[in-house]
């Protein structure tokens, strides 16, 4: 609840929807934004609203950006826009973020938010796969090391995929940010047959084997946080 309105935003994983409704009333609407309220209402009807990034999320990646002074930056997984936008937000006025996603017209949906707060500029949305796009960007030498960070949010079959390729292309010290590493808090649960709703149970168990993967990777520093859907962060060493 929002200004006595209703809007969809994903459950937090706190110990009740009352403590997330604070947080999110007490540190994340009053710093939000306009626009990305905005972008937030207009996704709130699409039947996959659930994919968008939470708005504490994008609060979070904001700031990270911040801290590590980003101006080129990859994101896989677009959806409607929401960390696209709080991204082109957050850059320089000479920032770059390349956006990769499968569906145009789900990105489309965002696009009005975009283009109304003049940042469509930044943007460099490319509908296809990202596996090929990202192969594409190692082919020419000068992209090695050449973005400061990169978020995540799309099919986890393929995160592992992601992972080698965004090593290549993050600089030393940038960083890496994968979403939904803690599937809703399913990932304790010990059989894929009691995952609710049915729509995560396909990609449980590839969340569970990258969970595993990236903690034992020496090739990053980690930290897994319980935001959002949960997020595992990645400094490149």
């Amino acid at each position: 609840m929002e200004n006595g309105k209703k809007i969809y935003q994903p459950h937090g994983l706190l110990e009740s929807d009352e403590l997330y409704q604070y947080l999110l009333n007490t540190s994340v609407y009053p710093r939000e934004p306009q626009i990305l309220k905005e972008l937030r209402a207009a996704s709130s009807s699409h039947p996959l609203a659930y994919y968008g990034t939470a708005p504490d999320g994008g609060q979070f990646l904001s700031l990270l950006m911040k801290l590590v002074n980003a101006k080129k930056t990859i994101e896989v997984g677009v959806f409607t826009g929401y960390s696209l936008l709080a991204t082109a937000l957050t850059l320089p006025e000479d920032g770059k973020v390349i956006g990769i996603d499968i569906d145009r017209k789900a990105y489309e949906i965002g696009l009005p938010s975009i283009k109304k707060a003049g940042v469509e500029h930044k943007i460099d949305f490319i509908e296809s796969p990202a596996l090929p796009i990202l192969d594409n960007l190692l082919q020419d030498p000068a992209n090695e090391g050449a973005f400061d960070f990169a978020f995540v949010d799309a099919d986890k079959t393929n995160s592992r995929n992601y992972h080698e390729r965004l090593l290549k292309l993050v600089k030393v010290g940038g960083v890496i940010v994968y979403d939904n590493t803690l599937w809703g808090g399913t990932v304790i649960l010990p059989d894929v047959s009691l995952v609710f709703p049915e729509p995560r149970r396909p990609e449980w168990s590839h969340t569970i084997e990258f969970n595993k993967f990236i903690a034992a990777d020496p090739r990053v520093q980690i930290s897994h946080v319980a935001l959002g859907d949960g997020m595992t962060i990645c400094r490149r060493l």
